[in-house]
């Protein structure tokens, strides 16, 4: 992204960001509500353009690329997409029916190798024993889970991670955070940006951290120079510390 604006009507949402991400760097983006954290997302999946600005993923830049073409090489998590999917919905076919870009199983054909492939991510997340059930009976664990591993089907270029453990018990969470970091550490894994709200749910393994508040980036790079007391304060408001140790962060109030 270059100099990217966007705006709805008198709001700025998001303003003058620049932001690189190279193919083997896991990027978390922090910031409070509001701070544009979202709309970046949306940017970065092709799902909305910049009011001003380029933007240019996987080597094609938006407004001169079929998103046809483009969409299918980012995998995308969010908790929007967890409502859109019907709840009668087979788990299997929820993660199947990404090779087609679909919510809600019709009369799309998948071989063995697909359904094969999307039992296998099921299962290295941990939900495999749910193939068969319903969505509407799962956990917001499970169902986190499960649309991680939608979101990999396609074997993807690009890994977006939009608040994958907002909602989770502290054993979801660090059930999660463990699998994420495990994921994070594969040197075939694409490359991966993870939005949250919280610190602690950084995985290990991410490499670089962006801040944002009020639509502006605050700091950007690795993860130790960014994530600082100063950086974190400014980003919160508050008088924040923070302190990183075995590979995970925690945050209190000065």
């Amino acid at each position: 992204m270059e100099d990217v604006t966007v705006r709805r009507g008198p709001t700025t949402l998001l303003d003058s960001v620049a932001w690189d991400v190279e193919l083997d760097e896991r990027w978390v983006v922090l910031g409070p509500n509001g701070a544009g954290k979202t709309t970046l997302l949306r940017l970065a999946s092709a799902e909305m353009h910049p009011t001003a600005g380029t933007v240019d993923l996987l080597g094609d830049r938006l407004g001169r690329v079929n998103l046809t073409e483009l969409r299918p090489r980012i995998g995308l998590t969010s908790a929007n997409l967890g409502t859109r999917v019907p709840g009668d919905e087979i788990v299997s076919d929820v993660v199947v029916s990404a090779g087609y870009g679909v919510l809600g199983r019709w009369r799309e054909r998948y071989d063995a190798q697909d359904t094969d492939r999307a039992r296998h991510l099921l299962d290295a997340l941990g939900v495999g024993r749910l193939a068969d059930r319903e969505w509407r009976t799962l956990s917001e664990g499970e169902r986190k889970r499960t649309l991680i591993a939608r979101a990999m089907m396609t074997d993807p270029e690009l890994l977006l991670l939009d608040e994958p453990a907002a909602g989770l018990d502290l054993g979801g969470r660090e059930d999660l955070v463990s699998r994420l970091s495990a994921l994070a550490m594969d040197p075939d894994a694409p490359a991966s940006v993870l939005v949250t709200h919280h610190v602690e749910e950084i995985p290990p393994g991410y490499t670089h951290g962006l801040l944002l508040r009020d639509g502006r980036v605050v700091a950007a790079g690795l993860l130790d120079d960014v994530l600082t007391d100063d950086n974190l304060s400014e980003t919160f408001g508050l008088p924040l510390a923070v302190q990183r140790r075995r590979g995970r962060f925690t945050a209190w109030l000065r």
